[in-house]
């Protein structure tokens, strides 16, 4: 994930952290330890415990007293069923948030858009990950739903998860676009165009993620 300049130790292992989970670096399934995690991160104890504490909230990590601990598994369905229960969530966000967005979100919203651009140009997976990333708390700070929000960023975690697992070569430019689609109609201030922007982006996931059912 991108460098954030100030940013917190135990913001910046979770974002080491769930970038190892995200790419299978940390393979669904396996066994690990804190002090394996504390080595793979090279920080202190207390961020690092925290990051794990947040992976475990958003079910990437099981903590079990004396066993250690375990990366969430993955099976070909999971992904489904995490793009319908985004399909539930986003559009409410997307639609609140272009109501909403201001001077700062819509700088950030450009900032995310050349970073998007960027990772497309390049074909570089993480980088959109880190964009993609970004540009989704860019949109949860905006919107006045933030229970929606809240329940939503550990489902795109796990989205990408799959998607990093089970891609059908879907190409980063048919997603960056997408997402490119949705900035515009959240500068624009446009709800029903962000709403539809953001499910066109989920229908082309969920056609994925039906394929991989056949794997």
């Amino acid at each position: 994930m991108a460098e954030i300049v100030d940013e917190p130790e135990a913001a910046r292992a979770y974002r080491m952290l769930s970038r190892m989970i995200v790419t299978l670096e940390l393979p669904p399934g396996s066994e690990t330890s804190e002090g394996r995690l504390i080595h793979l991160v090279r920080m202190g104890r207390t961020p690092v415990r925290e990051a794990i504490q947040r992976l475990a909230w958003e079910g990437l990590v099981a903590v079990r007293p004396r066993a250690g601990l375990s990366i969430a598994p993955l099976a070909p369905g999971d992904w489904l069923r995490i793009v319908e229960a985004r399909c539930a969530l986003e559009p409410v966000i997307t639609r609140s948030a272009a109501r909403f967005i201001n001077g700062e979100n819509a700088r950030n919203l450009h900032a995310a858009a050349m970073a998007l651009r960027k990772a497309m140009i390049g074909d570089n997976l993480i980088a959109f990950f880190a964009a993609e990333l970004d540009l989704q708390q860019i949109v949860a700070a905006a919107t006045d739903n933030p229970f929606a929000a809240r329940a939503n960023l550990p489902l795109q975690i796990h989205s990408r998860r799959c998607w990093f697992r089970y891609q059908r070569d879907i190409g980063l430019a048919a997603i960056c676009n997408r997402h490119l689609a949705t900035i515009r109609a959240l500068l624009d201030g446009d709800p029903a165009g962000a709403e539809q922007a953001s499910l066109k982006l989920l229908s082309l996931l969920a056609r994925h993620a039906e394929a991989a059912l056949g794997d």
